[in-house]
C-alpha cells in the first residue's frame, strides 16, 4: 500500500493515519505515559510532512522559507518563535517557557538537506510517501523527523499545560549541510536568543543500532572530531616533456602521498570512545569482543589496536586520520607539470592540538618542495562529559521504550552543528533516537526512509525525555 502525506492530506489518508496513531498510542498508556491520541499522530506526521515537502536544499531560498512556515506553526500553537541570523543562513528559535527554577536545556535539528533528483529516485523526493511501513523522502531521516519531532512536541506540551522547571529552546537551522554559518552565528553574536543552557540535546546524532533484528544499542553522541583540509602543493619550473627531469611536480607529491597513505597516528582513547568499546563489546563476535575489551584498557592493548584498525570505522575511532581526497595537476598532455595539488582532509580527535598534527603532517611527507597550507581554520571542540543528570535519564528512557538496549557514548567521525555549540561551551549530547538497521543507511542517499513505527517511537521518547530532565 502507497499513500502520499502532504501538507492538507486527504479524507482517506487522514482516517488511514488516526487509526496508525491510536494503534501506535498502545505502548506509551501501558508504561503510565500519557497516550498519544490519534490527533497527535496526526500532527506529528502532518508537522513531518510540511517540511518534506518544501526542498530545503542548503543555499537555496526553500532553505530560508521552511523556517519561516515552522515558525508560523509554532506560532499558532502559541509558541514565542523568532527567525535570525545571516541572511543565507537564519536560524529559527523558539521558545516554551519554563518556572526558571534551572539554566535552560537547548535542542538542535537543522532543517536544511542535500540535493536530490526525482529520476534516481523510486518516489518523489519531496513528497512524504508511506511505503511497506517507510516513510520515503529527502530529509526524512536526516534531519527533519528531529526538526518535526522537536516542534511537534513543543505544541503538545503547550496544550497540555506542561510547564517545565526550566525554559525548552529549540534551534531549527538552515545551512548545517553546507557552512554551519546558522549555528555559529547563535552561539556568538546571537547568543542573546539562547542565553546559557546548561547543555544541549541534538536530533541530528545518535540513535538506536538494530543488528539480526533487534534494538541492541542506543549511541548517545558525546564528541566529534576536528574537522581540517590541508591544500598540499609542489610547484617547478615544467618544461617540455621529451625531456622528462627527474623529479618533476607530480612525481614529487605522489611519493609524499604514499608515505601518508602508510602512516597511522597514535592511539588515543577519551572518555567516549572508550565507554563505546566497553558497552559495544558484547554484540561484537569472537575475537573482536575480547579486541575491543583490550583497547578499552588503560593503557589500551597495541596488538588489539592494530587489529581493529583494519576496519575503518574501529581505527577513525581510535586515532586522527588524514587521507588524500582531490588531485589536481599539470597544464598540457606535452608539458612538465608546474603544479601538482593535492586535498587532504584530516579528521582529528579532540584534544588533540591542531599545530602537532600539521607538523607531523610535513614530517611523513618529508620532502620541503611539498608546501601544506591549511584551506580553513578547524573548529576545536572538547567531548562532553558524560554527567550522570543527564546519562541516567537517558537510560531510563531507553529502557522503558527498547527494553535490554545498551546505552553507548559515541564520537562522530563526521561533524554537526554541535561541533559549534561545544565549541562556545555548551556541552552537547546527541540522541536521535529512530533506530536504523547499521547496514541500510541512507542519509544524503537515493531513496531515503525511516519507519513509521521508530519515527513515532522517537516521538514518544523524545516527549519522556524533554520531561524526565525538566522535572
Amino acid at each position: 500500500m502507497r499513500s502520499a502525506w502532504t501538507q492538507r492530506a486527504p479524507m482517506a489518508h487522514r482516517i488511514a493515519l488516526l487509526g496508525l496513531g491510536a494503534l501506535l498510542a498502545g505502548p506509551a498508556a501501558a508504561s503510565g505515559q500519557t497516550a498519544l491520541s490519534a490527533e497527535d499522530s496526526l500532527l506529528a506526521a502532518e508537522i513531518y510532512a510540511e517540511m518534506v515537502a518544501i526542498p530545503s536544499v542548503s543555499g537555496s531560498e526553500d532553505a530560508q522559507r521552511i523556517l519561516s512556515v515552522s515558525a508560523a506553526r509554532l506560532e499558532a500553537a502559541g509558541i514565542e518563535a523568532e527567525i535570525a541570523g545571516p541572511d543565507s543562513a537564519q536560524v529559527l528559535v523558539a521558545r516554551l517557557p519554563g518556572a526558571g527554577e534551572r539554566p535552560p536545556i537547548l535542542m538542535l535539528a537543522h532543517l536544511d538537506v542535500v540535493p536530490a533528483l526525482r529520476e534516481d529516485w523510486s518516489t518523489d523526493p519531496f513528497t512524504l510517501v508511506e511505503q511497506d511501513g517507510w516513510w520515503y523522502g529527502r530529509g526524512t531521516g536526516d534531519n527533519k523527523a528531529g526538526a518535526a519531532i522537536l516542534v511537534f512536541n513543543l505544541i503538545r506540551a503547550r496544550r497540555e499545560g506542561f510547564v517545565p522547571d526550566r525554559d525548552w529552546i529549540v534551534a531549527l537551522t538552515s545551512d548545517e549541510e553546507t557552512s554551519s554559518a546558522g549555528i555559529r552565528w547563535l552561539v556568538t553574536e546571537g547568543r542573546h536568543l539562547i542565553g546559557e543552557p546548561e547543555f544541549a540535546l541534538n536530533t541530528d546524532s545518535g540513535g538506536g543500532i538494530t543488528l539480526d533484528g533487534r534494538d541492541v544499542m542506543f549511541e548517545v553522541q558525546a564528541s566529534e572530531k576536528v574537522y581540517l583540509t590541508f591544500e598540499l602543493e609542489v610547484t617547478d619550473d615544467g618544461g617540455h616533456s621529451s625531456r622528462p627531469t627527474p623529479d618533476n611536480a607530480i612525481d614529487a607529491l605522489a611519493r609524499g602521498l604514499v608515505r601518508l597513505a602508510a602512516h597511522r597516528f597514535p592511539v588515543t582513547l577519551n572518555e567516549v570512545t572508550r565507554g563505546f568499546f566497553e558497552r559495544s563489546a558484547e554484540y561484537e563476535q569472537g575475537s573482536v569482543t575480547a579486541d575491543m575489551r583490550a583497547v578499552a584498557a588503560i593503557p589500551p592493548d597495541s596488538a588489539a589496536a592494530a587489529r581493529l584498525s583494519e576496519s575503518p570505522f574501529f581505527n577513525a575511532l581510535l586515532r586522527t586520520t588524514c587521507t588524500a581526497t582531490r588531485l589536481e595537476a599539470g597544464h598540457a598532455d606535452n608539458a612538465l607539470p608546474q603544479t601538482a595539488r593535492a586535498t587532504v582532509n584530516c579528521r582529528i580527535l579532540p584534544g588533540e592540538p591542531i599545530a602537532a598534527v600539521e607538523s607531523t603532517l610535513n614530517a611523513v611527507l618529508a620532502d620541503p618542495r611539498i608546501r601544506v597550507s591549511r584551506k580553513r581554520e578547524p573548529t576545536e571542540s572538547p567531548p562532553s562529559p558524560l554527567r550522570p543528570e543527564i546519562v541516567e535519564p537517558i537510560e531510563a528512557t531507553v529502557e522503558e521504550i527498547w527494553p535490554g538496549a545498551t546505552v553507548v557514548p559515541v564520537m562522530s567521525t563526521g561533524a554537526t552543528d554541535g561541533l559549534y555549540a561545544r565549541n562556545a561551551g555548551i556541552p552537547v549530547y546527541g540522541a536521535g533516537a529512530i533506530f536504523n538497521d547499521s547496514q541500510d543507511s541512507r542519509a544524503h542517499g537515493r531513496d531515503e526512509r525511516v519507519s513509521v513505527k521508530r519515527f513515532y517511537e522517537a516521538l514518544d521518547f523524545w516527549n519522556r525525555l524533554m520531561r524526565r530532565l525538566s522535572r
